[in-house]
């Protein structure tokens, strides 16, 4: 008997073993579903938001294989097709600049390329040659990557390509064919050009509400490591606020050059205010919330400091939500009034904003009431006040 217990003993040891092993393998597999579930749902978004632009490419790439073959007779007009593509792309960059730099990029390319086909012949010498000169004249004509890159793949690709039946120059026709056809598309079945920057724009504005709004619950809690997570979400939003200006240029292009939008020329330019300005307050809140929680740590906040300064930021990030809707509402008389009613909240919380009647007792939380004049002065002018009448809410100090 005494011999069969450690037997026992091995078996019920490799039981557990089997156990664990059954254990991993089963959260392995949870994990594996997770992430294909995750990648899955992430993909059909990316496709569902890039269905217009897939329908755009799509025929363009096959109008302009057509025009080439049909009307002017070319034989297999890749160069058509592969232009116009290559031009509309996809990306939230791809608008009529992109869309001209890239056609441009591709037409020359081509255009360079056939030029030297025609003076130096084909070949691996011939075709270094023909790189090098066209990334010269790239870089030297314009310092956009994709305009270079584009330039040189394309002449590198007619030397090393055969020529086509139609003559040398056949290709560099195809090449315009195809980018002036992307073009035509681009100016003629636009999207809104408001809805992308007023998007990316709510993104911003929310995670100015946000920023706000925890560090007013790290002051009420006396929380310094809740304002230094505020600190790193106002860092955070870097990103959104650097891709603003890229989409409102393109966003101003398309209004500019289509019929359909020219309208919306001047409610581009109030999202470019609303933008900037809150560029001004999301930085502004970066140095409140770092103070804030210096301000914490060092014990410079007692509990009438923290009620009153949590209470004004609440009252901020409410302001937010009006702000917010302001660039959200799709019809200008709700835009009109939500920014009148963001106008009016930070309005009254900037007649608030005197150190000595704030309720607030120390250098250090006065020297914060100091710092929320200018964030909410940024946020009254990004709601549509005059900077005198903005500056003119806040108390003579």
């Amino acid at each position: 008997m005494e011999g069969d217990a450690p037997a026992r003993s091995g078996g019920t040891a490799r039981r557990a073993g089997t156990g664990q092993g059954g254990a991993q393998t089963g959260t392995a597999l949870g994990r594996a579903r997770g992430f294909m579930a995750s990648r899955s749902r992430v993909g059909a978004l990316r496709v569902r938001s890039s269905l217009w632009k897939i329908v755009q490419i799509t025929f363009c790439s096959v109008a302009a294989y057509w025009v080439a073959e049909q009307l002017l007779g070319h034989s297999a007009p890749l160069f058509a097709a592969t232009s116009a593509m290559i031009a509309l792309g996809f990306g939230h960059g791809t608008h009529l600049r992109r869309t001209v730099e890239v056609a441009a990029g591709c037409t020359l390319g081509i255009l360079i390329g056939d030029l030297l086909l025609a003076l130096v012949g084909t070949g691996i010498l011939q075709a270094a040659a023909v790189v090098a000169v066209s990334l010269i004249i790239a870089r030297f004509l314009d310092s956009g990557t994709i305009f270079s890159t584009q330039l040189g793949l394309q002449s590198l690709l007619v030397v090393l390509l055969p020529a086509p039946e139609g003559g040398v120059f056949t290709r560099s026709i195809d090449a315009l064919v195809g980018g002036v056809i992307a073009l035509l598309v681009v100016v003629l079945t636009p999207r809104n050009p408001r809805l992308e920057p007023a998007d990316r724009l709510r993104e911003v504005i929310e995670d100015l509400a946000g920023v706000l709004r925890e560090s007013a619950t790290a002051v009420r809690g006396l929380d310094a490591t809740a304002a230094w997570h505020a600190l790193v979400q106002a860092r955070a939003t870097q990103k959104n606020i650097d891709d603003l200006p890229t989409m409102l240029r393109g966003a101003n292009e398309i209004a500019t050059m289509a019929p359909a939008y020219r309208g919306q020329r001047a409610e581009l330019r109030r999202l470019k205010r609303v933008a900037d300005q809150v560029d001004l307050g999301v930085r502004s809140s970066r140095v409140i919330a770092r103070r804030l929680a210096s301000a914490i740590t060092h014990g410079s906040v007692d509990e009438a400091d923290a009620d009153a300064l949590s209470t004004y930021l609440d009252s901020l990030a409410d302001a937010m939500l009006h702000l917010r809707r302001s660039v959200t509402e799709p019809t200008t008389s709700g835009r009109t009034s939500a920014e009148y009613l963001a106008r009016q909240e930070l309005a009254e919380c900037a007649s608030r904003l005197d150190p000595a009647e704030f309720g607030v007792t120390g250098l250090e939380c006065q020297s914060l009431i100091m710092m929320l004049r200018p964030l909410t002065v940024d946020l009254l002018i990004g709601a549509g006040a005059e900077r005198e009448e903005a500056v003119g809410y806040l108390p003579r100090l």
